[in-house]
């Protein structure tokens, strides 16, 4: 599968909630529309990991959105995921590349013109760029302004999307910048309502960035 929309990137933090409430948030964050989605763990044992991962491709596969299994190759795979994203410090993509083969989805993430090129050439599918605003994920974040984010995307020929720490009231310094899609993790994950989260960050995307 290599038929993927990145507009609306949803990526899961289950660290606040117990699996049956996490796998609500996720599947109204569906119902809000989200296109794709990432699960993340960064805790949890490959067998927990891959357990999540299974249940959450349940949903997403009703729902025809692509699940990205987040720095693990091994889960993606034994989960059968449409994808998985690779940072500076996981496999080399081209390696995920010749164990997976062409028709999964591979995405990296790029902090710099020689970063994205090099994924590129590697054969990653799409970018992740930023932390854009300081984000309250425990993932360690590095800055990336939003002149290093156009050059990216123009460096490029695959879709690059804007991460860390956007929501619907801060997207607009984005604004005329070709970014595919924007990633959230907090305004959807940690929304009392992530359905309504979902809608209304597309609609002020639609409205703020013609996308």
């Amino acid at each position: 599968m290599k038929d993927f929309n990145s507009r609306l990137y949803f990526i899961t933090d289950s660290t606040l909630y117990e699996k049956d409430e996490f796998l609500r948030r996720v599947k109204a964050a569906l119902d809000g529309g989200v296109t794709l989605v990432q699960l993340r763990e960064k805790e949890r044992t490959t067998r927990e990991y891959l357990e999540l991962a299974r249940a959450v491709h349940e949903l997403t596969m009703q729902y025809n959105v692509p699940l990205i299994i987040d720095d693990r190759l091994d889960i993606a795979m034994a989960a059968d995921t449409e994808g998985v994203h690779l940072g500076q410090s996981d496999l080399p993509i081209h390696i995920a590349r010749k164990l997976w083969g062409s028709d999964k989805i591979i995405g990296a993430t790029a902090k710099t013109i020689e970063q994205a090129t090099e994924a590129y050439e590697q054969g990653a599918d799409y970018l992740g760029v930023g932390a854009i605003y300081p984000t309250t994920t425990k993932v360690k974040t590095i800055l990336t302004s939003t002149e290093m984010l156009d050059k990216i995307c123009h460096a490029v020929p695959i879709p690059v999307n804007a991460i860390g720490g956007l929501n619907k009231d801060n997207i607009d310094v984005l604004k005329n910048i070709p970014i595919a899609g924007v990633c959230v993790v907090s305004a959807v994950m940690k929304a009392e309502d992530p359905k309504k989260a979902a809608e209304e960050l597309s609609a002020a995307m639609s409205k703020k960035l013609n996308l």
